[in-house]
Parts: structure tokens; sequence; C-alpha cells
């Protein structure tokens, strides 16, 4: 781990980030996925090498947080994982499609009932939803009891920029779905949000691609990345380490 105070990011900042990424940074939506899911991957394999059982279970949801997943998944199954895709509402966007297909080509399974596959996996990656999703209202099926099976799981799970049912400032549900949900590692996107004052496990930061004229912009730290690694791992709660 390294030394360095964690700023977080709010909900508003974090979207203005993105979108200036994607003009003043001049990154395309693909080439940033792709570095979030390499940043996933990564953390996998930080966390729990294919040593330790090969067999990860990835969950994607209709965003952005479930493109990331389905990159994550096709680096691991390069790594020598045998990964399986629980994926139940496809977008019709191009990008997401040859995702997919990607995915299809190296026969990596889709899956259709994710609390059966939970009984044939090793490892979780919860990319259901992301941070900016609100959960003001009822969650849809058939994410509930995706987050149901989240929460009474003893198998080591890996949350994408945000645990899914969290919400980006609060953290967890104080009651209901997903309250009792805290998975054993976090990866944050670019920069950490709030919520992960209520972050009990491993948290890492992934995404080594933000300039320091951006970083100084949104007034937060960009970590001293080592090698090659695309991710670092900080505390959660933002104290210095």
């Amino acid at each position: 781990m390294i030394t360095m105070s964690l700023k977080t990011l709010s909900a508003k900042a974090a979207a203005a980030l993105d979108k200036e990424l994607m003009s003043t940074g001049a990154f395309s939506i693909d080439q940033l996925m792709e570095l979030a899911g390499l940043s996933v991957s990564q953390v996998v394999y930080r966390v729990h090498p294919p040593t330790k059982g090969n067999r990860v279970l990835v969950a994607c949801g209709p965003g952005n947080n479930g493109g990331d997943g389905l990159v994550a998944a096709r680096h691991l199954r390069h790594y020598g994982y045998q990964p399986a895709i629980y994926y139940p509402k496809r977008s019709k966007n191009d990008l997401y499609q040859r995702l997919a297909k990607q995915l299809e080509d190296l026969e990596v399974p889709f899956v259709d009932d994710f609390p059966a596959a939970m009984k044939s996996t090793d490892h979780i990656v919860d990319a259901v939803f992301e941070p900016g999703f609100s959960f003001s209202g009822e969650v849809r099926e058939p994410f509930p009891a995706v987050i149901r099976a989240l929460e009474e799981t003893k198998l080591p799970v890996t949350s994408v920029d945000a645990p899914s049912s969290w919400n980006i400032e609060t953290g967890p549900p104080e009651s209901g779905l997903g309250s009792k949900f805290n998975p054993d590692f976090l990866i944050s996107l670019t920069a950490p949000k709030p919520l992960v004052k209520y972050f009990k496990g491993r948290h890492f930061i992934g995404g080594r691609f933000v300039s320091p004229s951006i970083a100084k912009k949104y007034d937060f730290e960009v970590p001293e990345y080592q090698g090659i690694d695309q991710i670092v791992e900080v505390s959660a709660g933002g104290e210095k380490l």
C-alpha cells in the first residue's frame, strides 16, 4: 500500500470529470472502458490469483459498470481464469455488443441464473450498478435477487467503483435491500467516491490515465502507480497509511 491523503469526488464532480476526460482529455468511451476493465482484472488477480480458484462470476448491469465487467472478464480469461457472465439486460449499444461478442469468441459462458451460478464459482465481480445510479426508487428485476445473493454469500466479492445498492454519498442503505452488503474488495475508478468511508475491506484505485492538469482542476491526487500496474491499494477510509 502507498502513503497518500485520499480525497473523494462527489457525484456531481465525478460526472463532470467523466465528461472532461472525453472532451478536454480526448479519450473515447471505448478507451476509458478498456482501461477501467483492465484495472478491475488486475485487482482480481492481485487478491485472488487463479491458483486460489480460477472460476470467476461477473455480474454485469446495463450501464458503464457492466461494460467494465465485460472487459475485465475478457482479460481474466486471458490470465487463465474461467469466467462466467451474468448479463440479463444486454445493451443494444454497438460497444457493448462488441464486448459481448469478444467473450463469446473466447467461449466464455453467459448464465441466466445468478444464485445458481454462485454455487460453482470461486470469486464474484459486482459490476451491476455504478455510483451515479439512483436507489431512491425500487430496484428493478432481476437485480433484487442478485443484491440479496451478494449480501448473503460467503464468497469473496470485488465491487466496481461502488458496491451495488450503495449511494455514492451515504453508502449502504440504512435498511432493506443491500443494507448488509459490504464486499471484500472495492476498486474506485479514476478517484474514490464519498461512500468509501463506509467500506470495510481492501480498497484499490484504478484508472492510470488522468493527467496532472485534470487532477488539479478536480482537486484530487493521482496515486503513484508502480511499474506497469494499473492499480494502487490505498486505505478505505481516506486516512494516511
